[in-house]
């Protein structure tokens, strides 16, 4: 199953993408796709009442709006430098454990809005992720049974600010959290849409020139031992959204560190779970 989202900004609705690729709006079952729709099994419920309702719920146009395809959720983690070729081009040791940062929620944002440039920013990067989203309460999981915690993937641009990041006293949440630095869809995929999580292709363009472009194979801690390891440490509830790191190719690995100006267009996408596009803007 394909969940999505979609309408003006704190007035979105839920929809799915049928197997024939038809978007249609599911808001008459009553639930956005938040805590409680996980927690009590709401995508197999919404699977049974698509089985009766689907051929009387309204088809989505091409031209609305996406939103993220979760609602705000109690926490976004990200795991840093999990790519082996882009720790080597960020000058970072190869990790011994995960390297773990939180986004603010209110960094979440529709896979094609614009990504404004914080007030001040002049080291606004991009970075291509594979986001997983958890589908029910977690804690102390085994790595062999990790699996059975995730409702599903998404594709996620973990935008960042790395002055903010990194000069700014060494707290990486600050230079992640700004409004839209977390556009995340277009839609939430079920495992048996995705394939092997650890092999797909993923990429960014910037202005059309392919920066990164590699595979999840790449990835330093698998997607098991990141959620095992997260939950060691703290409960992550469902509808959480855990993003697993990026491929080498960002602004400040280049040669010369380059970043994003206002005009600039960002493309993205990973293998299986759509793509995303936004248009850099200057804070008003």
């Amino acid at each position: 199953m394909k969940l999505f989202r979609f309408g003006e900004i704190s007035n979105e609705k839920t929809g799915v993408i049928l197997s024939n690729g038809k978007k249609i709006d599911v808001s008459a079952f009553g639930e956005d796709y938040n805590e409680n729709f996980f927690v009590t099994n709401g995508i197999e419920r919404l699977e049974k009442w698509l089985e009766i309702n689907a051929e009387n719920c309204s088809e989505v146009s091409d031209n609305t709006r996406l939103a993220s395809c979760v609602a705000r959720p109690s926490k976004i983690i990200c795991i840093g430098l999990n790519y082996a070729k882009h720790a080597v081009e960020s000058g970072a040791a190869i990790p011994s454990e995960p390297v773990v940062f939180f986004k603010a929620t209110t960094a979440l944002c529709g896979p094609n809005d614009d990504v404004v440039i914080p007030k001040n920013s002049v080291k606004t990067d991009w970075e291509v992720e594979l986001a997983f989203v958890i589908g029910k309460k977690a804690s102390y999981v085994e790595k062999e049974d990790a699996l059975n915690y995730i409702a599903g993937y998404c594709l996620h641009n973990d935008y960042s600010e790395r002055e903010f990041q990194l000069e700014r006293g060494g707290q990486w949440v600050k230079g992640k959290s700004c409004d839209t630095f977390a556009p995340i869809g277009p839609f939430l995929a079920t495992a048996d849409e995705v394939g092997d999580p650890q092999n797909l292709r993923l990429w960014l363009k910037v202005n059309d020139e392919m920066l990164q472009d590699s595979n999840t194979n790449d990835m330093i801690f698998d997607i098991p031992t990141i959620l095992s390891y997260l939950s060691q440490f703290m409960t992550l509830l469902p509808g959480d959204v855990i993003s697993t790191g990026t491929p080498a190719g960002v602004g400040l690995g280049l040669k010369p560190p380059r970043y994003l100006k206002a005009g600039d267009f960002v493309e993205l996408g990973i293998e299986n779970l759509g793509t995303q596009k936004q248009t850099a803007v200057a804070y008003k």
